[in-house]
């Protein structure tokens, strides 16, 4: 008798999946690719702020000099560093 296959992890389960997610930055249309670990950590924080994704995201873009999805990596790495998530 075979034993049943151990179940395999799909690619919705896999928290380094990379997805292009959109976002309005200050009025703006615009995408950013993130792991879903960062895009599940960013929307707990905004969660607990009381903001939205789209207002958390204008204001990390407020402050960044480089790419908007290394700076959302940045802060939430941040953020789970001082132990908000």
């Amino acid at each position: 008798m075979n034993s049943p296959s151990p179940p395999t992890e799909t690619a919705a389960d896999d928290p380094s999946r990379m997805a292009k997610r959109s976002v309005l930055v200050a009025g703006h249309h615009t995408s950013l690719t993130l792991e879903d670990a960062f895009w599940n950590a960013l929307k707990d924080i905004a969660r607990d702020r009381g903001l939205s994704v789209n207002a958390l995201v204008t204001e990390i873009d407020a402050g960044r000099s480089g790419n908007l999805s290394s700076a959302v990596r940045v802060f939430v790495l941040a953020e789970v560093r001082k132990g908000a998530v």
